[in-house]
């Protein structure tokens, strides 16, 4: 275990700050096992828990707050962007309003533990205008409860991660390339099933010119605006003719339609 143990020994640090800081920002790449590993080397002696535990609160902050000051600068538009870029957005910026409206600042302390919504919520937070100081108060609470809790995972099993680190340093050099293709197999993964969803999405859109035909041709529409309430109060356009609807209880504006009709949901 030797070469492994004192080479996270050297640079677990910098690791683990890297780490959470390209989680945070977005990539595709997860942060736990790397703090699972550095708890059971603060069990072992070789990190400080106070250091580790720090530098994962500020590499999450730093990770989080271009994307706050981009929602505060650019609102909803932000999230275009973040889609584009991240797995899960696409389908929790509505549950991520919701969190927000019923939580408020709150949520950010939970956040992190939701996959998804830990990507999402600093840009939502800066378009709902929640103030810098409680962002960076209730963001760094809940990232020392996420990395605390990973840390703690890692001391508790640091038998088991002591096992895997001296396997991995048994293997030498096959090691490095064991890592690299899960990370890769992770990663391909990940882009393989965004590009699913994205391909079930498109198979059920309509673009702006289509839904103008439809309407242009009397045809029977239910018109659905499923934002959350803050987020039609920060950006009031609308499609006109749209009937505001909670989607978690979406049975209340569909249930007496015709199946005739055609049922256009927008979001955020």
């Amino acid at each position: 275990m030797a070469h492994f143990s004192n080479l996270f020994a050297q640079y677990g640090l910098l690791l683990v700050f890297a780490n959470v800081l390209l989680t945070q920002a977005g990539m595709p790449l997860p942060a736990l096992p790397m703090l699972i590993v550095a708890g059971a080397l603060v069990h072992d002696g070789q990190l400080s828990l106070g250091a580790v535990l720090l530098i994962a609160v500020a590499a999450s902050l730093l990770g989080d707050l271009p994307w706050y000051a981009a929602g505060r600068m650019a609102g909803y538009r932000v999230l275009r962007l973040l889609c584009r870029i991240a797995i899960e957005p696409d389908s929790c910026v509505s549950q991520t309003e919701t969190k927000f409206e019923r939580w408020g600042a709150r949520s950010l302390l939970v956040a992190k533990f939701v996959p998804g919504f830990s990507t999402v919520a600093p840009p939502i937070a800066g378009a709902m205008r929640l103030a810098l100081p409680v962002f960076l108060l209730y963001s760094a609470a809940g990232a020392a409860l996420w990395a605390g809790a990973a840390i703690a995972l890692g001391m508790a099993f640091h038998a088991q991660v002591d096992r895997l680190l001296q396997w991995l340093s048994e293997m030498g050099s096959s090691a490095i390339l064991l890592l690299s293709i899960a990370a890769g197999l992770y990663i391909v993964f990940k882009w393989a099933e965004r590009r699913l969803f994205i391909r079930a999405l498109r198979m059920a859109r309509v673009n702006a010119h289509e839904l103008h035909a439809l309407r242009e041709a009397n045809a029977p529409l239910l018109i659905l605006d499923a934002r959350s309430s803050t987020a039609r109060r920060i950006d009031p356009r609308h499609i006109p003719g749209a009937v505001a609807v909670d989607v978690m209880a979406a049975e209340h504006n569909v249930g007496d339609v015709s199946p005739e009709h055609h049922i256009i949901v927008y979001c955020s």
